[in-house]
């Protein structure tokens, strides 16, 4: 899948699969659901600003570090996209170049700085120390927690639908993940899975998301401040508290330009029906080399798209899990949120 539907239905999967299992951060997840969220896709994907500005409407367009040679708004000229930070212009490659392989560890850094890819086999070292920090330095409350299980939500979905790490079976219209497959799978998700099977609104789920407020153990996970804690300790390379300033207008950037592509990701998924049949986007049809909605569907039914993401929900649990194991803070959360209706309804339903 591609950006925010395809990570957010990874993170809503995980968290289906931390119920069912019965493990205490399910409750956490539930509670702080939209950082949650946010966590599976901002939690990451830094780039998330305009690449572009479309000079008839001076509207930002676009998605960073994807190319543009024309505004989708009217099809006229564009301009590129920046910000400044204490008077240094920033284009969203940029951002890319310094910040991604700080999110996803573990693939994504620059030739430069691939040394300090963080082993597949250290992860759940990283994270563990990322948990035990967000407790002991960064004060009460568990909305961070739930931010940080879906940071690491995307962490594992982005390597196994990249093929970063092995575990996921899908051959797809071509493969596992590629340009041409990605609107089948965001449409299948968005509307025969998130709509039909598990009643997801879309538009108040990515609503929630774009405005849920900054998490400050972004920068501490990120490595861009001062160095302390088990972090610090256990993994005391890459530390640049000098961009601080930086990652701090990069994420605020983030929601903001989320809250604006919301709206256009929304009318790009719509299904329109004619003649008793539905049709998504031509824009869609065209990147998926002229399906119809149908077919897209009837492509996903072939290669068990819907094993795919249960393996992908699997393997999110599976590091949830591994975590829980080594937090004694973790294993003490409850694993309900308190008492059912029909609880309440059998003590209270007799009075004297």
């Amino acid at each position: 899948m591609s950006g925010v539907i395809g990570h957010t239905m990874y993170a809503v999967l995980a968290g289906k699969a931390a119920e069912h299992r019965k493990l205490p951060v399910s409750s956490l997840i539930h509670q702080h659901y939209a950082s949650y969220l946010c966590g599976a896709y901002l939690g990451c994907d830094i780039q998330t600003m305009p690449e572009a500005v479309c000079v008839d409407t001076e509207k930002e367009i676009g998605y960073g570090t994807a190319p543009l040679d024309k505004s989708p708004l009217t099809g006229g000229e564009v301009r590129p996209w920046s910000f400044t930070v204490n008077g240094q212009s920033y284009r969203p490659r940029d951002i890319h170049r310094l910040f991604y392989g700080r999110s996803h560890l573990v693939f994504g850094w620059t030739t430069a700085e691939r040394q300090q890819t963080v082993p597949w086999d250290h992860l759940t070292d990283y994270c563990a120390a990322v948990v035990q920090d967000a407790m002991e330095l960064f004060g009460p409350g568990e909305r961070k927690l739930a931010y940080l299980f879906g940071w690491m939500a995307h962490i594992v979905g982005d390597s196994l639908i990249k093929s970063i790490r092995p575990g996921i079976t899908l051959d797809l219209h071509g493969g596992k993940y590629t340009p041409m497959n990605r609107p089948i799978q965001d449409l299948v998700s968005f509307h025969e899975i998130g709509v039909k099977e598990f009643g997801l609104n879309w538009p108040a789920l990515l609503s929630d998301l774009a405005e849920t407020p900054v998490e400050p153990i972004q920068h501490h996970y990120m490595r861009v401040a001062q160095p302390r804690g088990e972090l610090a300790a256990h993994f005391p390379n890459a530390w640049t508290p000098n961009l601080a300033p930086l990652l701090d207008d990069v994420l605020h950037q983030n929601r903001r330009y989320q809250i604006i592509r919301n709206p256009r990701l929304l009318k790009l998924y719509r299904l329109q029906k004619l003649k008793s049949e539905w049709h998504c986007d031509a824009e869609l049809t065209r990147q998926s080399g002229g399906l119809r909605y149908s077919e897209m569907v009837n492509l996903a039914d072939k290669a068990d798209f819907r094993h795919a993401l249960w393996e992908m929900g699997e393997a999110i649990v599976t590091l949830f899990e591994q975590l829980i194991e080594r937090s004694p803070y973790l294993q003490k959360i409850p694993t309900s949120n308190g008492p059912t209706w029909n609880n309440i309804t059998e003590r209270w339903r007799t009075h004297p």
